[in-house]
């Protein structure tokens, strides 16, 4: 018998030995650059580390396998043999560049050396090479600079200041401005700059230099701000990075030369145009970095018109071959064009919705594909602010402060900061933050994250700034030259006028405009973007689900309707009883509810007319003036939304929150009562003063979120459902005498077994039939409950016997789930428990599969079993996170319900549920 030997796992592979379906191997930097040669596209020769080794390396005490460095060392000798130059030589020298690149795109979050395997002797054979030795002494001056700060760990400042000193003693602003002789002088600082931060220069061995910088980029998958990005947008942290090492092609070779970076539609817009910039005589580091203001791509038609011709037919091949938009980074060395990478383009929520929906309708990709395209999560950040169009031209040409170039839309007022971690700080204490800088670093990503806007006064609309903001869908200006940054000094000036750190000002994504002082700033419509609605009428199309709206009053109802709901999943009236018009009259029915219901019972349940019952005590005859008063305000109110909603469903719940709510807190009125006191006030108003705390005393609980509400109350004081059946079921016979045709919903909160609602709905459709034979109307309607207790899910299939539906609770139910007080939980422990990993996420953001799911799945399964015509649905805000409307299909409701402006993330997520299913 012969035993086969254990096959070796590849740790490299070329670029023709990989495509684009190797991303989970080769990253996705390294498999488009497989599939762009496949394609016979103009990729500098190059090979990839996998992923593999990488998540081996972070895992095994950070140490490299034994046979990576004669595997790089093997594919290097093949990238010497085709292309005639030799690594380490120093005659006919072979640069490479160490790029990172994960299977998800990280814009700028992990490291990249470029110019590697050069030293003081290597640079005069490249010198040579190039015919030059200026573009050979500023490849090498950079090589050390990165190659410093990304291995060694040495401050970037400290760089730039060196470099900084050179220009202004030779009289020049940019880099590219220095002369040979000039950058030598750098290089010599540089290597100085390193030995005094570390005790030793970057290596001149090419393999030593080579070998270190891989690690450093493994090392990069677990930096602070690679990890915060990957926690931002729930990025598995064990899927590593590969390593791509590529020959170097060089865009500082002159006038003939330079780098770029282009999208083959408008990132920012969606707008089908080809959208990018372009800088001469320098590499791929100045456009990202935002170092130097570059180009528009159209400039490079008038310098290099031969290869911006074929750099416009590359673009629309590789958007025709990805059917996506895509971002691509080139260069172009003596006129000869290199493309460096392709990937799908990071944009704005409004250009991703733009793209997916012209994509198809150009035939590209199909509808459905179009519907998975888009994030749902990103349709809330559709309708971006914009200022209000009642500020007028001469206000805004008297705030104007500078214009830069627009690279992500949307309005926005907040106080300046300069420094990322303050920006971060002062937003998490509440205030709105405009981060300003000179340019943004990849180290900059929390202040980024937390700020309402950015601000930058060099870089362009392909910079670091730039692509971040638009993928957060944050407003953001780049290349603001009219602002000159002071960090030291913690101030800006811009058209003759100072701005200090901490001062407000506005700022037009879209314009690029920035202002002194705070702007108002309105929410557009939906009615706006023609895209969005197209989009929206697919996924309408394609969804199992329904998707309804939380709302509280015609207004709410109004807006609901315009983002699309079906009905109203949840009309909460306590929301109608805060009102502090109606409030004094809210108050006066529960402080003498107790009282109302004891001469009720006394009386034999007989109805109480105030003319008739003269013995009654005071308490009483409030009571029943206060329910008269609540009565007619709440029949008004179903009115209204019931006349917004016409045939489509209204869930009305009655009455849920624990009474506290409504009342004043017992400690301020007894503080009141001991300021009456000491003042000397007349004995009446000591009276009516106590007489008030002892009826607030009492209906005090220990525990108000788990004591006396819902269907308790409603059982304990029946005259008050009574009294909101009553209105609702008079606002729907009205509108039907009117010729409306209105469906209400009655829903019961609370319940947490059967004979609670047999007896609720019992007496309850009695007063509805009450009201209909009254006035002489028969009115469509439906009694439900809410399912929000463990044990309400456990006997779900009992309470099914007396209900036509059930709306899941999911924010109680979470909270009596994991026996979290929520309010408490989220300022005490929850953030630590996700950020710590003990819980994955917020189970009050996103439904808990696990436990809240399962209950869910519970109730679900035996309240069908037992009414299979039960209508289920959840209203808690889970409504709109696309996650839980996954959840929600998956396990069988009728419906979803949130807030108005989440109806449209529901609406998608419902229909990228169904496609997920075929």
């Amino acid at each position: 018998m012969t035993i086969q030997a254990p096959q070796t796992v590849k740790l490299v592979y070329r670029f023709d030995e990989g495509n684009a379906s190797m991303a989970d191997l080769l990253g996705g930097k390294g498999s488009n650059l497989c599939e762009m040669a496949r394609l016979g596209l103009p990729v500098p020769p190059g090979f990839v580390i996998s992923t593999q080794v990488c998540r081996d390396y972070l895992t095994k005490n950070q140490t490299l396998p034994e046979r990576l460095e004669a595997a790089v060392r093997k594919n290097i000798r093949r990238l010497e043999k085709s292309i005639g130059r030799n690594f380490g030589s120093n005659s006919s020298p072979l640069l490479v560049s160490v790029r990172s690149g994960a299977r998800i795109s990280m814009p700028g979050m992990m490291d990249t050396i470029l110019n590697l395997g050069i030293n003081d002797q290597i640079v005069e054979g490249l010198a040579t090479m190039m015919g030059d030795p200026r573009p050979a002494y500023d490849a090498y001056r950079r090589f050390l600079q990165i190659y410093s700060q990304v291995v060694m760990e040495v401050e970037a400042e400290a760089f730039e200041r060196v470099l900084a000193e050179h220009k202004q003693r030779a009289g020049v602003s940019q880099d590219h401005q220095l002369t040979a002789e000039q950058l030598q002088g750098v290089v010599a600082d540089f290597k100085r700059v390193a030995k005094e931060a570390t005790g030793y220069e970057p290596p001149s061995d090419p393999w030593e230099q080579l070998m270190a910088a891989v690690e450093a980029v493994f090392r990069s998958w677990n930096t602070p701000r690679a990890i915060f990005y990957r926690d931002h947008n729930k990025i598995d942290h064990d899927m590593g990075t590969a390593v791509t090492i590529m020959t170097m092609v060089f865009g500082n070779l002159g006038p003939s030369s330079g780098t770029g970076v282009l999208f083959t539609r408008n990132p920012s817009t969606g707008k089908a145009q080809v959208y990018g910039e372009f800088l001469t005589n320098a590499q791929g580091e100045d456009v990202v970095a935002g170092v130097r203001t570059p180009e528009p791509i159209a400039s490079l038609r008038d310098v290099l018109p031969d290869c911006y011709g074929q750099l416009m037919d590359l673009a629309k091949k590789l958007e025709t071959h990805y059917a996506d938009v895509q971002d691509v980074e080139f260069t172009i060395e003596n006129a000869r064009l290199f493309l460096l990478q392709t990937r799908n383009a990071k944009r704005t929520p409004m250009a991703a919705v733009k793209t997916a929906v012209d994509m198809a309708n150009e035939g590209l990709i199909s509808q459905s594909q179009a519907l998975r395209r888009v994030d749902a999560e990103e349709l809330s950040h559709l309708l971006v602010p914009q200022f209000s169009d009642a500020i007028s031209k001469e206000v805004l040409e008297d705030r104007f402060l500078a214009r830069g170039a627009p690279a992500s839309p949307g309005a926005a007022s907040g106080i300046v900061c300069f420094d990322a971690t303050k920006a971060a700080d002062l937003a998490a204490a509440g205030e709105a933050v405009i981060l300003v800088r000179p340019e943004t670093k990849p180290d900059d990503i929390h202040g980024i994250m937390a700020a309402v806007g950015v601000v930058t006064s060099r870089g362009g609309v392909t910079s670091h700034a730039a692509v971040v903001a638009r993928g957060l869908g944050k407003p953001c200006i780049v290349g603001c030259e009219g602002i000159q940054v002071d960090l030291g000094a913690g101030v800006f000036t811009a058209d003759g006028k100072t701005v200090h750190e901490g001062e407000q000002i506005s700022m037009d994504g879209a314009s690029g405009s920035v202002y002194l002082g705070k702007l108002d700033t309105v929410q557009p419509s939906l009615d706006d973007l023609p895209e969005a609605n197209e989009l929206l009428r697919w996924a309408d199309q394609t969804r199992k689900l329904g998707v309804m709206a939380n709302a509280d009053t015609p207004s709410d109802a109004t807006q609901a309707l315009i983002m699309g709901a079906e009905g109203i999943g949840l009309c909460r009236t306590e929301h109608m009883f805060l009102d502090p018009k109606r409030l004094p009259a809210v108050r006066q029915m529960l402080l003498n509810a107790e009282a109302a219901e004891a001469w009720r019972r006394a009386n034999n349940d007989r109805v109480f007319r105030a003319e008739n019952e003269k013995d009654a005590a005071q308490a009483v005859f409030d009571f029943y003036e206060a329910l008269d008063q609540v009565r007619e305000l709440q029949t008004g109110d179903f009115s209204g939304i019931l006349r917004v909603m016409g045939a489509r469903p209204v869930i009305i719940r009655l009455l849920d929150a624990p009474l506290h709510e409504f009342l004043p807190p017992y400690e301020t009125l007894l503080i009141e009562l001991l300021e009456l006191r000491h003042a000397g006030a007349p004995l009446a108003d000591l009276e009516e003063k106590e007489t008030f705390l002892q009826l607030v005393d009492s209906l005090r609980e220990s525990n108000p979120m788990l004591g006396h509400r819902g269907c308790r109350l409603g059982l304990s004081f029946p005259a008050i459902y009574r009294m909101q059946v009553e209105a609702i079921i008079t606002a729907a016979a009205l509108l039907v005498k009117e010729g409306l045709d209105v469906n209400p919903e009655i829903m019961v909160p609370l319940t947490v077994d059967v004979e609670e609602m047999r007896r609720l709905r019992q007496d309850l459709s009695l007063v509805a039939a009450q009201v209909q034979e009254r006035l002489g109307v028969k009115v469509h309607y439906k009694f439900g409950t809410m399912i929000e207790t463990p044990r309400a899910a456990l006997t779900a299939g009992e309470i099914a016997k007396e209900s036509d539906f059930f709306s899941f609770g999911t924010n109680d139910l979470t909270q009596m789930t994991f026996g979290f007080s929520r309010d408490d939980a989220e300022g005490k422990f929850l953030r630590s428990y996700i950020d710590e990993g003990i819980l994955p996420n917020d189970p009050f953001a996103s439904i808990d599969l696990l436990g809240v799911g399962a209950l869910v799945k519970m109730g679900v399964d035996a309240g069908r079993l037992e009414n299979p015509n039960l209508e289920i649905g959840i209203c808690g805000e889970h409504g709109g996170d696309p996650a839980s409307v996954v959840f929600c299909h998956e396990a069988g409701l009728d419906y979803v319900s949130c807030s108005p402006f989440r109806v449209p993330v529901a609406r998608l997520a419902a229909a990228q549920a169904a496609l997920a299913g075929t």
